[in-house]
């Protein structure tokens, strides 16, 4: 495709720099980026992580998000505080009003808590031009918010945002336009530094001789599709830089898999307090795909060792003759792969995807399985239940053990308190 016959919009990509730690310290009446804030979620717990780090604490001590919290130096200047993410929501939404005083509400997509993309194509020349207007944005978040933020501009969603993760990050302010893929984005390596490209999808093109961005760009389209699907296309037009898409469609067309990942609150050592997460992860899982109609074939299963073991782990994938959305189907698959892997170490953290993913309609009622449409309506039942008055109001037996943690986390947003 010629670069005249492709989309030449102004868009950018603005991210609230260090959100959550940045909220935590005004909140306290403190500067976001001098002070040492480490949010922690239970600071009752030694092995708690930190979910977010102030930008002085990264580079005075090195805590970074995932750090554990015995893990903090015992340093004074160290503040440590709770999660309260009905807060940090709160804080989100007026960053949204303040964004929309300066341009349409239509040309804002709300992306994350901390990230938004805005469309400032048709923005006029009131505040000149589009830096001076992104200027204008950034001085009102610090003046009302005492929040500081990047902004990464491109000629489309994923080059804003390309701009804003491996540029504007570092400077505050980015702008790539198509001619700075070849020198910007083509030496990038590795391939996961790439948005959009997971580690499994990196193993899988580094298998192909692909190692660079360069590389992919240069893959013949065929051979990409053979190997991934529509996904493959997809994975060749943003190497150059191509994204056809509108403001706030996902930059990845399609839902390629729905998953779950938790670091669980303390080390599992029992095989059936185990088995208990995964048939409640699974339970998550194949009610958001029933609620979204399709069903999936293949499933993965990652498992994490506690540090006291010295980490480790295994990820491993199963496919199904048939594409299912069933509950316990998935948990049989999850129970293989786990017989088969497991090799009998404390587990601190797992997670779990179904993939390859199709309508519902797709699904064959066997012959040979007279329960089988019960079992669908049983669980469209469970799930239009738990959508209205919430996953506690019907759970499986196992989810009210000690060992469940599905009960406790419905208490929480977005897995931390309110």
């Amino acid at each position: 495709m010629e670069l005249k016959n492709l989309p030449d919009r102004t868009i950018a990509c603005l991210d609230m720099r260090g959100f959550y730690a940045s909220c935590a310290a005004v909140r306290e009446g403190l500067d976001p980026l001098e002070a040492h804030i480490a949010v922690v979620g239970n600071q009752d717990r030694k092995g708690s992580v930190v979910l977010a780090a102030s930008p002085r604490l990264k580079k005075d001590f090195g805590v970074r998000t995932g750090t554990r919290l015995f893990e903090i130096p015992d340093d004074p200047r160290i503040l440590l505080l709770e999660p309260k993410m009905g807060f940090f929501l709160r804080v989100s939404m007026a960053i949204t009003e303040l964004i929309t005083e300066f341009v349409p509400k239509d040309a804002v997509h709300v992306y994350s808590v901390d990230e938004s993309f805005i469309d400032f194509t048709n923005a006029g020349t009131l505040w000149g031009d589009t830096e001076a207007l992104i200027n204008h944005i950034q001085d009102a978040l610090v003046r009302q918010f005492g929040l500081p933020s990047a902004v990464g501009v491109g000629p489309n969603m994923l080059l804003a945002k390309l701009a804003l993760d491996l540029d504007a990050k570092k400077s505050g302010y980015a702008r790539w336009t198509y001619d700075d893929v070849p020198k910007k984005l083509w030496p990038l390596s590795p391939l996961s530094k790439m948005w959009g490209i997971g580690s499994q999808t990196e193993r899988t093109l580094n298998g192909m001789g692909i190692f660079s961005v360069g590389d992919l760009a240069c893959t013949d389209v065929k051979t990409l599709e053979e190997r991934f699907g529509i996904l493959g296309h997809q994975l060749y037009q943003h190497a150059n830089g191509i994204d056809l898409s509108e403001l706030g469609s996902p930059l990845v067309a399609g839902q390629v898999s729905y998953g779950k990942g938790q670091i669980l609150y303390r080390d599992y050592i029992e095989v059936e307090d185990i088995m208990t997460i995964i048939l409640e992860m699974c339970e998550d899982i194949a009610m958001r795909t029933r609620l979204a109609k399709r069903a999936g074939r293949t499933i993965h299963l990652s498992v994490g060792y506690s540090k006291s073991v010295f980490g480790g782990g295994f990820s491993r994938s199963r496919s199904l003759e048939e594409a299912t959305n069933d509950t316990l189907q998935i948990y049989k698959v999850c129970q293989v792969i786990f017989r088969e892997h497991f090799t009998n170490k404390p587990v601190r953290q797992i997670s779990i995807s179904i993939g390859n993913l199709e309508e519902e309609s797709s699904m064959q009622l066997s012959l040979f399985e007279a329960r089988k449409w019960e079992k669908r309506r049983l669980g469209a039942a469970m799930d239009q239940i738990r959508s209205k008055y919430g996953y506690s109001a019907i759970y499986r037996a196992v989810s009210g053990t000690e060992a469940g943690t599905a009960i406790a986390r419905t208490r929480l947003i977005g897995g931390h308190q309110k």
